[in-house]
């Protein structure tokens, strides 16, 4: 599979190959500050196959937590395009929304970091969820 994507302003680009390591909605509390409130809808593609094409994105990590996942984002319009969690470094989190063609991700495989979730969050009774990361 190949994804394209970029930014609102069109100024960072990026494109990423390989098969999609995972398609899931993240609920945790940072992610929250990051979708607006929703769940971050997210898909996790191998790193070897990812590049931005055009422009760089700043990154930010908050240096109160003990394990800070690094989100990149465009410096111009802030829109948020990465995640990428400690632990996980074949890897990079794209955001669906900022996918050229969003119908490629289909549909999530899980939600995970449900015990942060809000009222408002609402999820398919056969989804499979989890209170964290699944192992």
């Amino acid at each position: 599979m190949k994804v394209t994507g970029g930014c609102y302003c069109k100024k960072i680009r990026y494109e990423a190959e390989g098969e999609p390591l995972m398609r899931g909605l993240c609920h945790c509390r940072e992610c929250q500050y990051i979708s607006g409130g929703g769940a971050n809808v997210a898909m996790a593609m191998p790193l070897a196959g990812f590049r931005y094409t055009q422009g760089e994105p700043k990154s930010f990590s908050r240096s109160d937590l003990e394990t800070p996942v690094r989100r990149e984002f465009c410096p111009d319009c802030g829109t948020s395009l990465t995640s990428r969690p400690p632990g996980f470094d074949d890897m990079v989190i794209l955001k669906v929304g900022t996918m050229d063609d969003p119908a490629q991700y289909g549909t999530p495989d899980s939600a995970f970091y449900c015990i942060e979730m809000q009222d408002f969050h609402y999820l398919p009774d056969e989804m499979p969820t989890f209170d964290r990361f699944p192992e």
